[in-house]
């Protein structure tokens, strides 16, 4: 046999172990992903750390979210532990010359029973894992990412004390200091705020009628999250002295503090569980796909948590990289390759783009004294309380861009849910 012969030989053996992805991260967007290529007919291999089980912040699901959870199966275990978001409050309490009137908006006005649904990480950590255990075509890699390699027609990922995989595709959910992004080559743009996020539950003595409330302060917002009866989730924007202040205070004088700024609405407050406190900044990849790597979740962009657009815009990414993979295999493209890798990018650039500028100016204007600026933003909620097809605008884009969740049945996603 010659040289070209035995190299033929061995790479055809190599290939043998190829799998279709590669994911690495081991957060719900890398678990969320896992599951839905692995059910879409993808021998998927999922890469990383075990994930803290024990998270107590809360994660607030958009509609457009639960209908992707909903069509791979994923919604019905979820639902059983979450509180619907029916209502939006939005009460402007800068306390500056320009105000704008008090706005709600409710769900049944575009015709959903729930803008979104509020959950605790750790309930949805365990209802993602036991799901990923129990896909087939899903293998499990515990370890963390130590090297990348791009080869011609596939990378192949180092793990630690787990050898070396390789796959066709290599879905980069790692974070935003990603591996997976730096070895592709793909840059960012980072910035930061001047501000903090103080994140913690909350219980409290009158309902909340499934109604979030956000109050808009000087600092950033203070938003209470509905988290069953009697139960709130808060994420309280600061300057960052005040969120340290803050964290020094005793449980009963915090609870006390923050029952003022929530002007007593929801009565008597008591603070549930730890008290977390995050930095602000933003980022977001200067593409999403490059080398046989795709982007999704906070390797792609980062968001301050305002709106409740982080895990949603990620989903989103999923879906779409899912009916990219399902597109390419159905005309027999190679998944990582350039062309798929190219329409992925197109898929997710207005989007990302969009969103990230609309979450970047919205809490920029909270934080700006120029006169005009505090104007246009109390005009502009004016006129969304006020104008009708403006508010089912706003609401419909809050939920998604376009309001994307109606996919036809033919769709991947439609398929899996059958």
């Amino acid at each position: 046999m010659s040289q070209s012969d035995r190299n033929a030989e061995n790479e055809k053996a190599s290939r043998a172990d190829v799998a279709d992805v590669i994911i690495a991260g081991t957060g719900p967007s890398g678990l969320i992903a896992a599951i839905l290529l692995a059910r879409s007919g993808l021998d998927t291999v999922l890469v990383g750390p075990a994930a803290p089980r024990d998270d107590r912040r809360t994660t607030a699901l958009l509609e457009s979210s639960v209908r992707i959870l909903d069509r791979i199966g994923l919604w019905p275990a979820i639902a059983r532990h979450a509180a619907p978001l029916k209502r939006m409050r939005i009460v402007d309490d800068t306390k500056r010359l320009f105000r704008a009137p008090e706005t709600v908006f409710d769900s049944a006005e575009i015709g959903l029973d729930a803008f979104g649904y509020n959950i605790l990480n750790e309930d949805l950590n365990v209802i993602l894992h036991d799901a990923a255990a129990t896909t087939p075509s899903l293998r499990r890699v515990e370890g963390f990412v130590t090297g990348i390699v791009h080869h011609a027609h596939d990378c192949e990922v180092m793990v630690a004390g787990a050898g070396s995989l390789r796959a066709r595709l290599l879905v980069g959910a790692d974070g935003r200091n990603s591996r997976v992004r730096e070895a592709a080559g793909i840059g960012v743009k980072r910035w930061n705020y001047d501000q903090a996020a103080l994140v913690l539950n909350l219980r409290h003595d009158r309902p909340h009628h499934d109604t979030s409330t956000e109050f808009h302060t000087p600092s950033g917002p203070f938003t209470l999250v509905p988290l069953g009866d009697g139960r709130s989730s808060l994420v309280c924007v600061e300057r960052p002295a005040e969120a340290e202040r803050l964290t020094t205070l005793s449980p009963e004088a915090l609870s006390l503090e923050l029952e003022r700024r929530a002007k007593s609405f929801l009565g008597k407050m008591r603070v549930d569980g730890p008290v977390q406190i995050y930095p602000l900044s933003g980022m977001t990849a200067e593409k999403v796909a490059a080398k046989r790597s795709a982007l999704i979740g906070e390797t792609a962009h980062v968001f301050p948590p305002i709106g409740a657009q982080g895990l949603n815009l990620s989903l989103r990414d999923i879906e779409a990289l899912g009916h990219v993979l399902e597109r390419a295999r159905a005309e027999h493209l190679d998944i990582g390759g350039e062309e798929v890798m190219a329409r992925y990018e197109r898929a997710r650039r207005t989007d990302i783009a969009t969103r990230t500028t609309a979450v970047d100016l919205l809490n920029r204007t909270l934080l700006a004294d120029f006169l005009p600026i505090q104007m246009m933003r109390s005009v502009g909620l004016y006129l969304a309380g006020r104008i009708p097809p403006l508010r089912k605008l706003m609401m419909r884009e809050g939920v998604a861009p376009g309001f994307i969740s109606a996919r036809g049945d033919d769709s991947l996603l439609g398929r899996l849910s059958r």
